[in-house]
């Protein structure tokens, strides 16, 4: 068996590619950067071909890093951003840009359909309501808006079934991006094919179902001259990047929960029944036989990201002085500040906001400012927002009947110290912090590990690459303030929320 595994991870503002050895050490590991493009308030999309760039770029990187020959590669496993909806002609050409998981532009085609099929109807096939997130409603604002794209469609793609389209020329569609389509049977994990005709969605225009490790293809002679790999490397289906995590962070039992720190946050609970809530967001595991019953937010690391470069000037200055990243600096600065950050509460809601309140035209907001108030407090706020947000979820999932113990963090924020802290105090769970922070990519590289028999199963896969780093244990001195401060941050949203609708439904 060759010794590597290549994770390829298509994230919201870049790509991240790794290389794994069977024991889940990362070899080396490159990023590729690309934009995001809001054209129009509640617009945001991207150039799935800028996603193929960067991924060729990183992937070159990677390997000449690694000091490899890409021959050595076993195979190749890829995830991705959810709720793309890339349309293909049947030449294999994107038509448009993507409307990505943060785009709403399609409300008023939910609404109407809610309306005409009856809400209660979709969410009984697909367990999820319909929401302009996901895919769906976009294939739909395609033939309203751009009907000049949409007569030339041939197959809708998700994201990682796109660059695995780039590399093997063979179209996919794994089962756990289903859940970004209401005609997808979240019981069966087949398409629906009454509710495509009820929702107006061609059938043709979605590939076969496949599981995530499944071998769709081989790398093709012109994917190894453009990304700088070697032909006929195996490559498996992939996952929706939140599911890719979940495992990567040795998720793969019901009742074990993941806890996302990337871009978005949110939560992933394993677990091996049907139970849906129209408030969150069902789909299926890339582990076999296993569903995930998440929380998904607009506020995750990308809240940190914004207030760093928005406020951070004199932080990115010091970094010169030896002072350490700028982000490191608001940490410390936020350290300072006592839990409850003195009454500043900052709703997260900087794109519209996800599960559990699914409102589009949600806002951020700080509450509590006055002159005595300084930066750290506004960090903390942030952090202790996100947590917060966190929170509601995993008591949304409680009432659905999904009962978390342990949280098992990944993304960027939990090399955060502090932050996992304040998610630990906030939430009431125990955190544990696995060794790799690179656990989507591992999970996209243990599912190729599984698709070409590197590993014999996903227990002998966790067990080997997924290891304990920390634990963090909430603090009960601090339970009192923070019930306090979630209180105050659910009625927040409940007073505002009449302000942040738009003109229409005032």
């Amino acid at each position: 068996m060759k010794p590597y595994l290549l994770g390829i991870d298509i994230g919201t503002s870049a790509c991240k590619v790794a290389i794994f050895e069977k024991s889940g050490n990362v070899v080396a590991a490159a990023n590729g950067d690309y934009p995001v493009y809001y054209p129009r308030e509640g617009w945001a999309e991207q150039n799935p071909e800028e996603w193929w760039s960067a991924v060729c770029s990183a992937v070159k990187k990677a390997i000449r890093k690694a000091g490899i020959v890409p021959d050595e590669i076993a195979g190749i496993g890829i995830d991705g951003q959810s709720w793309s909806a890339i349309a293909m002609d049947k030449d294999g050409n994107v038509l448009t840009n993507t409307p990505i998981w943060m785009d709403t532009r399609a409300q008023s085609i939910c609404d109407r359909l809610n309306e005409e099929i009856g809400a209660d109807k979709i969410f009984e096939v697909s367990g999820n309501s319909l929401q302009p997130s996901y895919t769906t409603a976009k294939i739909l604002w395609y033939k309203e808006n751009m009907p000049e794209v949409y007569e030339k469609i041939d197959k809708i793609l998700q994201s990682n079934s796109f660059i695995a389209y780039k590399l093997t020329g063979v179209m996919s569609q794994d089962v756990s991006q289903g859940y970004g389509l209401h005609c997808f049977d979240m019981r069966r994990a087949v398409w629906d094919e009454d509710m495509c005709r009820r929702l107006g969605i061609p059938m043709g225009f979605l590939p076969e179902i496949c599981d995530c490790d499944h071998i769709v293809g081989t790398v093709t002679e012109k994917a190894a001259e453009e990304a700088g790999l070697a032909a006929g490397i195996p490559v498996v289906a992939g996952g929706l990047d939140a599911a890719c995590g979940t495992l990567g962070a040795g998720v793969i039992h019901p009742g074990e929960t993941q806890e996302q720190g990337g871009q978005a946050g949110g939560m992933s609970i394993c677990m091996d029944e049907y139970k849906a809530d129209p408030r969150l967001i069902l789909g299926y595991h890339v582990v076999p036989g296993q569903w995930l019953l998440q929380g998904g937010t607009t506020g995750g690391g990308g809240v940190m990201r914004w207030f760093e470069r928005e406020f951070a000037d004199y932080e990115r200055m010091m970094t010169g002085e030896g002072k350490g990243s700028s982000l490191n600096q608001l940490n410390e600065i936020a350290e300072k500040i006592a839990p409850g950050s003195d009454g500043v509460v900052f709703l997260p809601y900087m794109s519209g906001e996800r599960s559990p309140i699914w409102n589009p035209n949600a806002k951020g907001v700080f509450y509590g400012l006055d002159f005595a108030k300084t930066k750290g407090h506004m960090v903390r706020a942030c952090m202790e927002g996100v947590a917060l947000s966190l929170k509601h979820n995993l008591e949304v999932a409680k009432e659905a009947g999904a009962e978390v113990e342990v949280l098992r963090a990944m993304g960027g924020s939990a090399n955060s110290l502090l932050w996992t802290q304040i998610k630990s105090d906030i939430t009431g769970k125990p955190i544990v912090v696995p060794s790799s922070d690179t656990a989507t990519t591992l999970g996209a590289a243990i599912l190729a590990g599984i698709g070409v028999g590197m590993y014999k199963d996903y227990d002998e896969a966790i067990s080997l690459t997924v290891k304990e780093t920390r634990r963090h244990e909430p603090n009960p001195e601090n339970r009192v303030v923070y019930d306090k401060t979630y209180k105050t941050y659910l009625n927040l949203y409940k007073s505002l929320e009449p302000m942040m609708r738009n003109e229409e439904e005032k």
